[in-house]
């Protein structure tokens, strides 16, 4: 049985969950962080380890050494799915990370990225006001700007709304909107940082008022359903907003892109043009593994005349991180980028001229590693390739 597989007490702490462990190590082969380190107390197993013995009393009390195990740690969830005993290793480490949050052992860079949060809305620092600033280049205005009431809300997220790079993923994203016509609506200013960051950091309570200000945003408007482009946004909108607000549904249905743009363009109504190339699909963490989000994406980029798939051998569930997760890249800059560099890496082994991804992080760190290693590979975000195929 796998971690996905196994059904487990959402009550149980951090300490019952970790009795389970049976220390087999199964989970060091598929670690991102403990593959490139070596080192052990960088692996599953040892966090799950040290939580056991200070339960036990082999240690006095946690250390900002004994913090730093966790928060070198990309969540991407790879050991829960293939530990044996179906051991919950990824809400161990959020747990544990909530109690080192509460006894002040939060490392000083995350302390500051949730302070930028709680001050600013978002995790860049910047007027809050300024989430559409991307939208200025775009030849004609999106229609969604400025509408107050529509069917869909599209959730940009902090990423696209404040890195340069990444503002090609909602500029494609809601042209592709304005040609089939959807209804949907930008939130702009009122759009807040989900929250995400502050969760994984272990402050969860930070980020309810983020939780409950998103949520009745986008039943002002009177959406139906919201679409996100961000893999961690729709993780934690769809997995973690409904038990934050305490309540079975929210009463919205929660969609990443690439759900919606692949019964979009299964209707047939789009046309598109051939792009003769062979490309790579990477699997974000929080949309494949976490949410079993990847056919959705698949289904996508078979709809593209020419397009040849080819896969790499970590992919779907087993896929390798892109190592943007966990807040790493704040915290362990190091090993965030030897984590991207393996996977750009396992990319260009497959002959692919094109790396496709549908979360907007994994876009950053993977364009990054490629230019690193001055790997001759494109890196894109699904909708910019949708986009491309659309005819004029």
């Amino acid at each position: 049985m796998t971690g996905n597989e196994a059904v487990t007490d959402l009550q149980r702490s951090a300490e019952e969950e970790a009795i389970h462990c049976v220390r087999c190590g199964l989970c060091l082969s598929v670690c991102p962080g403990y593959r490139e380190s070596l080192i052990e107390t960088d692996s599953p197993r040892a966090r799950v380890a040290l939580v056991r013995a200070l339960k036990e009393g082999l240690l006095e009390a946690p250390t900002d050494g004994y913090s730093a195990a966790f928060f070198r740690c990309l969540l991407c969830g790879a050991c829960t799915f293939v530990c044996p005993s179906g051991v919950a290793v990824n809400r161990i480490l959020e747990l544990t990370r909530g109690e080192l949050a509460s006894l002040g052992l939060l490392p000083e860079v995350l302390s500051d990225l949730d302070a930028r949060i709680a001050q600013y809305r978002n995790i860049s620092a910047e007027a809050n006001e300024g989430r559409l600033i991307w939208a200025d280049n775009l030849p004609t205005p999106p229609t969604g700007m400025g509408k107050e009431r529509a069917e869909v809300a599209y959730f940009v997220g902090c990423v696209s709304s404040f890195f340069p790079r990444s503002y090609k993923v909602p500029q494609s994203l809601v042209q592709i909107f304005d040609r089939a016509r959807v209804d949907y609506a930008l939130l702009g200013g009122t759009e807040w940082c989900c929250g995400y960051p502050m969760f994984i950091n272990g402050e969860l309570e930070r980020a309810r008022d983020l939780i409950h200000h998103n949520v009745e945003a986008v039943q002002a408007m009177g959406a139906r359903k919201v679409v996100v482009t961000c893999a961690s946004c729709y993780h934690f909108w769809k997995h973690s907003y409904p038990a934050a607000l305490e309540v079975e549904d929210l009463g919205l249905v929660i969609q990443h892109a690439t759900e919606f743009l692949a019964d979009l363009l299964e209707t047939g109504n789009l046309k598109l043009h051939k792009l003769r190339e062979n490309v790579t699909y990477h699997d974000p963490c929080d949309l494949g593994r976490k949410e079993g989000v990847s056919e959705a994406p698949r289904r996508v980029l078979a709809q593209i005349p020419g397009l040849r798939l080819v896969e790499m051998a970590e992919n779907r569930d087993s896929s390798h991180c892109c190592g943007g997760g966990g807040n790493l890249e704040s915290f362990a800059p190091e090993m965030s980028r030897a984590v991207a560099r393996h996977r750009i890496c396992q990319a260009a082994e497959v002959g692919a001229g094109t790396l496709i991804s549908a979360c907007q992080q994994c876009e950053r760190t993977l364009t990054n590693a490629a230019r690193a290693e001055r790997i001759r590979i494109r890196v894109k975000d699904i909708t910019e390739v949708v986009l491309e195929a659309m005819e004029e």
